[in-house]
């Protein structure tokens, strides 16, 4: 996701695969197509070294946002909430609020759908 929480690019991938290795793949898929792009943030599960060197590979920084170690306290996290916003506008979308589809390649295509929806809404409201 950018700074507004629209996609970049999306790889939906099995729960048995860990973030930090979709993260390798979606670096990969991303190289080369985004010349402006330097820093991309990430929570706890990027902090992997094989994430870094895939970042590196392709001249990003890779940033982890992590939680406070003190307290059980709520807490707003820098730019994470934009991740979380972009999935929650997700979720109001009927066929991505569960698992409908049966390829992965059809659910990444519905993501770009109904962000599709949302940025010409953001254009013309009406």
């Amino acid at each position: 996701m950018d700074s507004l929480g629209l996609p970049v690019a999306v790889t939906v991938h099995p729960a048995n695969v860990q973030d930090r290795d979709g993260a390798v793949a979606i670096f990969r898929r991303m190289q080369g197509r985004f010349r402006r792009l330097r820093l991309i943030w990430g929570d706890g599960a990027y902090a992997a070294e094989r994430v870094r060197q895939a970042g590196e590979r392709a001249g990003w920084t890779i940033e982890v946002v992590e939680k406070p170690r003190e307290g059980k306290t709520f807490t707003l996290l820098p730019v994470r909430w934009i991740v979380e916003r972009s999935f929650a506008w997700l979720g109001k979308h009927r066929r991505l609020a569960k698992d409908y589809e049966f390829s992965p390649h059809s659910s990444e295509t519905m993501i770009y759908i109904a962000m599709t929806n949302l940025m010409i809404h953001r254009l013309k409201p009406d």
